[in-house]
Parts: structure tokens; sequence; C-alpha cells
């Protein structure tokens, strides 16, 4: 458990870990509050209750509870409280309700924070290099580009190398916050006022319209909290909760206050305020911008990794084109790379860093999508709880209402940023929400254009006992979406080639909404007459579908299948775009352009190339 909860300090708390960096100076630098004693008492106790109520009882005490058979993640608790068997499938799509609409939504979110989170704490980190010496001002951005650019690279060898390291670094960082905080603190002990909420009340009270622009820049201190919940899947709600109590709440909560007692000895440190806690020696100095430019790193690996995660999950469920998913671990099932999102999340952070310069242009665009993400959330939990925990709905709502009057404090605060840089983060969230939507929408419709040009299985059948058409040794694989009817492509064959295989199998792979489905629930086989098989493969959200491996698992007296006499039949749709009005144009282009670049089936099938034959149907949308 030890072992576990050190590795968590890496994997689950890079996010909030690096917080510090930036945070508390945000708070005050642009905001018009000075930094006098009421003031600064006042922020920091904001941020010591910001930090206990919404990660400390929100995240760590209620939503770690909310595990879809140990997965984590908003799409992971829309499954749950949906409270569904089987995600949409191509035949059997379903309506996007307001629970699902929901998760999506906040699925979209998380990919603003996947974008902005890297940009930002690699900037705040090398920005140390100016405290050292102001020669080195015009070379933050260069470096900062240069380490995300490596940062980005090493993404296709996975953490599972790295991954040893990142626990012990974070372990380092968090003892080296905790000791700077109690050093500054020892010589002005008078901060620790601040614990008291009544310093957060007054300041509301006092600063009215300005205290509630400044809950923008506090609510930095909480971004990482949806990672907690994201990657409670590799690790286990235990290990983070003993993490988070035991090293990283007393760290955060020590380094916040020393940075306050220095702001109370001397508010001009406010210009670089974390790193004017260190000792303004070359021996210090620049191991400190070492180690938090490695942290911030560790910090931007864990929100990538979370998008690789998500766009799995996604695409599983069948909200997300089929794309490359490559496992870099044999051991850890959720460590994956998927080079296009790489790609994407390499382009725009880039472009972020080249468009804001510094940190504090940055913290604008930082907010708004995360605690958008986390209101969403909030908005979700209520209902797991009373669905599947059987709380008392008035229970629920009396727990809830501070909570989500916090969100909602922090979200509407964060409204302010649009204008300054938050509708980077909310443009990305409804770019990703139209294409998760554009393509559910687009299979909606091919789903029903198809529906009537189904034959029953048992219909077909009977014809072929009657018709005797001529049969061909070996065995057909047919992958259909609907096992209750015969596939589209088997019909095409039949209609031109005028013949059908010795043995006929019609194979129907499914995703569940549970992230893993045990081996014993994994295959159900039914033979029917005429040689004609149905067989269904069921996976969970977080696995990867493995053809050549189901079919391994048949053990039938009457089916020998030898895999070099199996022939896998795929189709290809071809889709015209129409006059029709099934939706708009614009979306019937985008729908088209995504299904073009979808990954080829029989590789995601992990279907060998050699025996797979295509057909093509050109298709009308």
């Amino acid at each position: 458990m030890l072992a576990l909860s050190v590795t968590a300090l890496g994997v689950v708390y890079g996010d909030i870990g690096t917080s510090p960096l930036y945070a508390l100076r945000i708070c005050f630098s642009g905001s018009g509050i000075p930094t006098t004693p009421e003031n600064v008492l006042g922020v920091l106790s904001l941020i010591c209750w910001a930090l206990t109520g919404l990660i400390t009882v929100k995240y760590l005490l209620l939503v770690l509870r909310a595990d879809n058979h140990g997965e984590g993640g908003i799409l992971a608790l829309m499954a749950l409280v949906r409270g569904e068997t089987n995600a949409p499938t191509p035949a059997q799509p379903k309506r996007i309700g307001v629970v699902m609409l929901l998760g999506l939504l906040g699925a979209a979110l998380l990919y603003g924070d996947g974008l902005i989170t890297p940009a930002i704490s690699v900037l705040s980190a090398v920005e140390g290099l100016e405290v050292a010496t102001p020669k080195f001002a015009h070379w933050v951005v260069p470096v900062s580009l240069l380490i995300l650019v490596g940062l980005f690279s090493v993404q296709r060898h996975g953490t599972q190398r790295v991954g040893a390291v990142f626990g012990p670094v974070m372990l380092v960082w968090f003892l080296v916050l905790a000791v700077l905080g109690i050093r500054s603190i020892a010589h002005t002990p008078q901060v620790l006022a601040a614990l008291n909420p009544w310093y957060a009340v007054e300041f509301m009270v006092h600063n009215r319209w300005q205290g509630f622009v400044i809950m923008g820049a506090v609510f930095l201190v909480i971004t990482g909290g949806e990672d907690l919940y994201l990657d409670m899947g590799h690790l286990g709600r235990l290990p983070i909760r003993l993490g988070w109590f035991s090293l990283v709440l007393p760290a955060l909560l020590l380094n916040y206050f020393g940075q306050g007692a220095l702001l109370l000895r001397s508010p001009e440190s406010l210009d670089s305020l974390f790193y004017r806690l260190t000792p303004h020696t070359p021996w210090a100095l620049y191991p400190m911008v070492a180690l938090a430019t490695v942290a911030t790193v560790i910090a931007s690996q864990a929100v990538i990794s979370g998008a690789f995660s998500l766009t799995r999950q996604a695409t599983q469920l069948g909200f997300c084109p089929r794309t490359t998913i490559i496992h870099t671990s044999d051991e850890t099932i959720g460590q994956v790379y998927l080079p296009a999102v790489n790609g994407i999340l390499l382009v725009g952070t880039v472009t972020l860093v080249l468009g804001f310069q510094h940190s504090d242009n940055l913290a604008g665009a930082y907010g708004l999508a995360v605690s958008a993400a986390m209101l969403v959330t909030s908005l979700m939990l209520p209902i797991a709880m009373v669905r599947r925990w059987h709380w008392h709905p008035a229970g629920v709502v009396l727990i809830m209402l501070p909570i989500w009057a916090m969100d909602l404090l922090f979200f509407s605060s964060n409204l302010l940023k649009f204008a300054h840089g938050g509708w980077v983060g909310i443009s990305v969230a409804v770019l990703v929400l139209t294409l998760m939507l554009t393509w559910d929408r687009g299979r909606q419709i091919l789903a029903r254009r198809f529906a009537g040009e189904t034959i029953a299985v048992d219909v077909f059948v009977d014809d072929v006992a009657t018709s005797k058409p001529l049969r061909v040794p070996g065995v057909a694989v047919f992958l259909t979406g609907n096992a209750q009817g015969i596939p589209r492509i088997l019909l095409h064959n039949f209609k031109h080639n005028k013949v059908i295989h010795e043995k006929v199998i019609l194979l129907t792979v499914l995703t569940e909404s549970v992230p893993r489905v045990p081996d014993a629930e994994r295959v159900t086989f039914k033979e029917l007459p005429q040689g004609f098989y149905v067989m269904t493969a069921r996976y969970g959200f977080s696995e990867d579908p493995d053809v050549p491996a189901i079919l391994g698992r048949v053990s039938s007296p009457t089916l020998e299948l030898d895999p070099m006499r199996i022939t896998f039949f795929l189709g290809r749709e071809t889709l015209i775009i129409t006059g029709q009005r099934t939706m708009w144009r614009w979306r019937k282009h985008l729908f088209w352009f995504l299904s073009r670049n979808s990954r080829d089936a029989s590789k995601f099938f992990r279907i060998p190339p050699n025996r797979v034959i295509e057909i093509g149907i050109q298709v009308e949308l």
C-alpha cells in the first residue's frame, strides 16, 4: 500500500501538486487587490477551505466512491449512472439523454484541460530562470517549447519505463514544498490565523465584486481534482486517499501558507512568489528550477495520459471513430498511447505557448473548462448516490448543497475569464462534443437505413436449406452489429458470387458499460442448422477487442477453426452525401470526414490482413 501511495504521487497528484508555482501569485497580480495583511489572510483562508471542501470532501470522500467496477472518470460515472448493460452499437444506437449528454460534455471539457495544463505548468516552472538572472528572460519560451516537444515525443514509449521514478520525484517535490513552507512560516507564524474560515468570509464581504473575481484565481489550486477520479482505475481509491491525507494536503497547505508569510514580510516578492521562498544562491535556486520543471513534466504526463484514456473509452462506447491504440505496458491495461491524440495535443500546446508567452497570460485560459467539468461531475454524482448507493434524496441534497454552491461560485467567477483566454478551453470542448455527437448521429442514421434491409437469421437459414446454394470449403466470419439479422456483407457476397461457405460464423462484438468483462462471460456461442453459428463477444470499455483470440476460445465438435482456413468478411461503406434532411449538410461532411479517417476495422479487431476480404457498399447519407 505504501508503494502504491508513492506511485499515486506521480500518477495522480502532479497537476494539483504544481499549482503552488503560480496560483497564489496570480490571485494578486492583476486583480487590483493590494497585498495587505487582511487580504493575504483572506485569500489563504479561501485556498485552505477550497482544498478542504472540494478536494477532500467532494473528491476524496464522495466521488472516489463512485467507481464503475474500479474504473473512474466522467465516462465511467456516466455509464454507472445510466445503469445500462450494453453500450451503443452501430446497429442499436441509444438516444442521447440528459445524463449521457452531461457525461459527454464533461469528457469534452477535460480535453481543454489536457491542452492547457502542459503549457501553463512548464511555462511557470521555466520562468524561474528569470529569478536567477534577467538575462534568461528571452530563453523562457524556447526552453518551454523544447521541453514540451520532448515530452510529447516520448509518449510513444509509454510511462512504464519512467513511471517507476515519477512517484519518488513527486515525493521529493512535496517534501520540498513542505520544507520551504515551514521555513517561511517560522519567520511569520501569525499567517496560520488564516486557518480560521472567518478570514475568508470577511475577505468576500469586504471586497465583494473583486472578491468574486479573485475566486477564478483561487480555483487554480484545485484544478487537478478531476485527475484524482480519472486515474483511480490505475491504483484504486485507498492509495490515492492515503497519499492525500498523509503528504499532499499538508505539503500544499504548508507551501501556500509559507508564500503567504513571505507576502506579509515582503509584498514586493509577488513577481516570483514561489521561487522567492528558495534561498537565493546558485546551489539552491537552479536545482529548484530543475525540480519544478521535472514536476511539471510529470503533471503534464498525467493529463496527457488522461486524454488517451478518455479517447479510448469514448471509442469503445461508440462516441468516437476507431483510432490507433498502442498498448505500452504488458501488465497495466490502462497504459495506452494514441498517436493522433498526441499529435493534436502537441500542436495545440505549442500554439498556446507561442500565443500567450507567459504563465500569467495563460492563467486566463486556464480554469473555465476545468470548473465546468467539475460542475458536471457534481450534477451527476447525486444520481449515483440515489440510484446506486440508495441514499435518501433529502440527505443527498443536504450533502451536495454546499458543494454545488462552491462549484457554481468557481464556475461563474471563471466565466469572467472567457474573453481573456477562457474561450480556448471552451472552444476545444465544443469542438470535441460536436465531433462525438455528430459521429453518434451519423451512426443512428446508418442504423435506421440498414434496419430496413435486415433479414432475420432463421429466415435466411431456412432459405439456404430450401434453395441449396453452392457451398465452398472453409470458414467465413462475418462481423455484424446486429446478432438477430444477417449482415449486409453476407447478402452482398451471396448476391454477387452465388456461393456460401460450408461454415459461417456471424460474430457480434459488444462493448459493455463496465470497464472489464470476466473471461467466463466473454463469449456466447450458438449453433444453427446449415453450418451457421452465432457468436457474441463482450468487452468492457477499458478493453480492446481481439477477434482471433475470441475464435480461439471456441470449442465445438462440428467446427474446426484452422486459422489458415478462416476468411474474414468486412464491409466498407462509401458515404454519398445527398439532399435528404437527415442532418445539417456541414455535419454530413464532418461525419464523412470522420468515417474516411476511422481506423481500419481489421487492425482495430486485430484480424490478420491476409485473411480479410472487404466488400464495398455505397450508402446515401
